[in-house]
C-alpha cells in the first residue's frame, strides 16, 4: 500500500518527492495477450507510470448493454504486474481520435450540444456509467495496494467549454463514486483552455509537444503552487486518410522530453505506444484553426510516430528517450523483452464468396424506417457502419438537378439501378435525374468528430433531398451496424454466392476467404491490393478501415488473432472490389506478409 498526494512544489509518495514518468498506452487499442509486452516495452524505456483513457462508448454500445465492462481492471492488474503506476482518464469524453470523442451516439444523438455540460439528462447518464466502471478503479488505487495514483476530471475541457458547474460536478461524481487518489484536468496551456477547464483544489496540468518552459510559464500564472506536470507531451501525431502524415524527427522529440524533465516537471509521453483502432473506432476531426471546416477521418493505425511503434517494436525514438530518461531512473533501467513472434512467411488468401450488399442489409440490418425526410444514423441506433437510403423522385417530369443537403460523410448513389456519383461533400449535386425514377443512397459514417465545437454532431443525410428546389418526402432508411457482423450465427444467416470469374461480380459486399497460416502464427499485415473501402475481419476480430486513398497501406493483424492452419477474412467492400478468381490468384487477392523489419 501506498500513500499518493499531491504536494506544494512535488508529487508525494509516502511522504517522498516523486517524479512521474508516465506514458500513454490505451489497452482498447492493443490486443489484450500483447499487454504485459506492450507494458514491458514502456518500463524498459525508462516510465514508471502508464496512462490510459476509457472509451465509454467501446464498453456500452447501447443504454444498459455492456460489451467486456471488466477490461479496465483486467489491464490495471497488468499495469501491476508490471511494476508500474497507472493513471486513468475516465471521461465521460476523452477525445484520443476516437470515434465521437468516446461518448455513446444514443446519448449525443437525443442530447445533441447539451453534452458536456451541467444538463441533468446527460449527468445521470454519467453517473449511471461511472457507477458501472469506477468499481474497477477504486478497488485498485495505490491507497489499497493497487497501481491507480491518479483520475482525470473530464479531458482538456477548456478546449471546449467554461461550464465550471459541469466541471466540479464530474468531480464531485467521481469522489462520490469512491475515488480517493489525487484528482486532476489538463488543457493546452493558454488563458481560456485553463480558466475553462481547471477546478479550485484541483491539480491542472498542460498538455504541449514543445516550448516546455513557456508552457509551464504559463500554467504557473494561473496556478502558482503544486507539481508542473506536462500530462500530454505529443512526440508525435496522429495522420487523417489522404493526408500524408508529418513525423517528428527523434532527435527533436527528445530534445523536448529533456526541457520538461530539466523544468523540475512531471511527463506523460502522448503516445508511448499508440497501438490501434481496431473494429472502426477512429474518430474524424474538422478542418481548420477554429476545427469547423472540411471532416477529415483519422487511420486506423494510431501508430502516432510513437516511441514503440504499432506493432510493438523499439524506434530510435524509444532509444533516444530510453537515454534522456535513464538520468532519471532510479537505478539502472530494465532490459528490453523479447519481441513478439512474427508471421514466418506470406500467406495469399482464398476469396471464394461474396454476397452483394443489399443481400447482406436484408440478412443482417435493422428494420426500415420511412419518415417524411432522410432519418439520421443516430434515429436508427447505428453507431458505426452504413445507412442505405431509398426515395422516389414523382413523374412524369423533366431533368432537374438532384441535390442533398447536410451529408455526413461519403454517399454511393445508383438511379434506377445503374451506378452513379461517390459523393463526399455536405452540399452534394448527384446530377439531374428526372421522374419517375429510384434513387439509393448508401451512406457511410467516416468517424464521428471527436474535438472541437462540432463534437456530437449526427450522422446519414441531416438535411434533404432536393429535386431542384422541392423536398422529397417519404425517404426509406435501412442501417447495418458493424458490430452486426460480429454476432454468433450471423453469418448462417448471409447468403453467400461463389466468387465468378474476374470481372464478372460487382462492387460492393461482403466478401469470404480463408488464410491458412503454416508455422507458428505472428503479428502480420493485411495488405489488400485493389480493394477500394471496407472494413477487414480475421477470425471475427475486426481490423479496422482499409481505404485505398491512403497513406495507411495494410492493417496491422496482432498474432493472437491467427492460428495455425484456416483462418477467416471477411471484408466489407463498401465502393469497389478488384476482379477476384475463385481460387485467390486474381490481382486482387488478399494478403498477410511478416511485420516488415525497421
Amino acid at each position: 500500500m501506498a500513500q499518493f498526494v499531491v504536494g506544494e512544489r512535488d508529487f508525494m509518495l509516502d511522504g517522498r518527492p516523486v517524479r512521474l514518468l508516465s506514458g500513454a498506452l490505451h489497452y482498447f487499442r492493443v490486443h489484450e495477450a500483447q499487454w504485459g509486452h506492450r507494458l514491458a516495452m514502456l518500463r524498459a524505456m525508462g516510465l514508471n507510470c502508464v496512462e490510459t483513457y476509457v472509451p465509454w462508448n467501446l464498453h456500452e454500445p447501447r443504454p444498459g448493454e455492456f460489451r467486456d465492462p471488466e477490461a479496465l481492471g483486467r489491464f490495471l492488474d497488468a499495469v501491476r504486474a508490471a511494476g508500474l503506476w497507472a493513471i486513468v482518464r475516465p471521461g465521460p469524453y476523452i477525445c484520443a481520435e476516437w470515434e465521437n470523442g468516446g461518448l455513446p451516439e444514443w446519448l449525443t444523438g437525443p442530447l445533441g450540444r447539451r453534452v458536456r455540460t451541467r444538463d441533468a439528462e446527460y449527468l445521470r447518464a454519467v453517473d449511471a456509467w461511472f457507477a458501472r466502471l469506477l468499481p474497477q478503479v477504486v478497488a485498485r488505487q495505490c491507497d489499497t495496494g493497487g497501481p491507480v495514483i491518479m483520475v482525470q476530471a473530464e479531458n482538456e475541457y477548456g478546449s471546449y467549454g467554461s461550464d465550471a458547474v459541469y466541471l466540479a460536478r464530474i468531480a464531485e461524481l467521481l469522489r462520490a463514486r469512491g475515488v480517493r487518489v489525487p484528482l486532476f484536468t489538463s488543457d493546452g496551456p493558454e488563458d481560456h483552455m485553463l480558466t475553462g477547464g481547471s477546478l479550485p483544489g484541483v491539480l491542472a496540468t498542460a498538455n504541449f509537444g514543445s516550448g516546455a518552459r513557456e508552457a509551464f510559464a504559463e500554467l504557473r500564472r494561473h496556478r502558482p503552487d503544486g507539481p508542473l506536470m506536462c500530462m500530454e507531451f505529443w512526440c508525435g501525431w496522429f495522420a487523417h486518410w489522404g493526408r500524408a502524415g508529418v513525423p517528428r524527427p527523434p532527435e527533436e522529440a527528445a530534445a523536448e522530453l529533456r526541457e520538461i524533465l530539466e523544468c523540475g516537471g512531471s511527463v506523460n509521453i502522448y503516445m508511448a505506444h499508440g497501438g490501434t483502432s481496431f473494429g472502426g473506432w477512429a474518430g474524424a476531426n474538422r478542418a481548420g484553426e477554429l476545427h469547423d471546416g472540411a471532416l477529415q477521418p483519422t487511420v486506423t493505425s494510431y501508430d502516432y510516430g510513437a516511441p514503440v511503434d504499432e506493432r510493438g517494436r523499439p524506434t530510435e525514438k524509444f532509444w533516444r528517450f530510453r537515454e534522456v530518461l535513464a538520468e532519471w531512473a532510479d537505478g539502472p533501467l530494465p532490459e528490453l523483452p523479447e519481441p513478439e513472434p512474427v508471421l514466418p512467411s506470406p500467406v495469399r488468401a482464398v476469396v471464394d464468396a461474396w454476397a452483394p450488399a443489399e443481400d447482406v442489409l436484408a440478412a443482417l440490418g435493422g428494420a426500415e424506417v420511412e419518415a417524411g425526410g432522410p432519418v439520421t444514423f443516430e434515429e436508427l441506433g447505428v453507431d458505426r457502419g452504413v445507412v442505405r437510403y431509398r426515395v422516389a423522385v414523382p413523374g412524369p417530369r423533366r431533368p432537374y438537378p438532384l441535390r442533398v443537403t447536410g451529408l455526413r460523410d461519403r454517399a454511393v448513389v445508383s438511379v434506377d439501378g445503374v451506378r452513379g456519383p461517390v459523393l463526399d461533400t455536405e452540399d452534394a449535386v448527384l446530377g439531374e435525374v428526372a421522374g419517375p425514377a429510384s434513387v439509393e443512397l448508401w451512406v457511410e459514417s467516416l468517424g464521428r468528430v471527436n474535438y472541437g465545437p462540432r463534437l456530437a454532431e449526427p450522422k446519414g443525410i441531416t438535411g434533404g433531398l432536393l429535386h431542384e428546389r422541392q423536398y422529397l418526402h417519404g425517404v426509406r432508411a435501412r442501417g447495418l451496424r458493424l458490430d452486426a457482423l460480429e454476432e454468433a450465427g450471423a453469418l448462417a444467416k448471409v447468403p453467400f454466392r461463389a466468387v465468378g470469374e474476374a470481372g464478372a461480380e460487382p462492387a460492393a459486399g461482403l466478401y469470404r476467404g480463408t488464410l491458412t497460416v503454416t508455422g507458428r502464427p505472428g503479428d502480420a499485415d493485411l495488405a489488400l491490393p485493389g480493394w477500394t473501402r471496407g472494413f477487414a475481419w480475421v477470425n471475427g476480430f475486426c481490423l479496422g478501415r482499409y481505404w485505398a486513398v491512403g497513406p495507411q497501406r495494410t492493417l496491422f493483424v496482432p498474432g493472437p488473432v491467427l492460428r495455425a492452419g484456416d483462418n477467416e477474412l471477411l471484408l466489407l467492400e463498401l465502393e469497389g472490389a478488384p476482379p477476384l478468381l475463385g481460387e485467390g490468384e486474381g490481382a486482387g487477392a488478399p494478403g498477410l506478409y511478416p511485420c516488415a523489419p525497421r
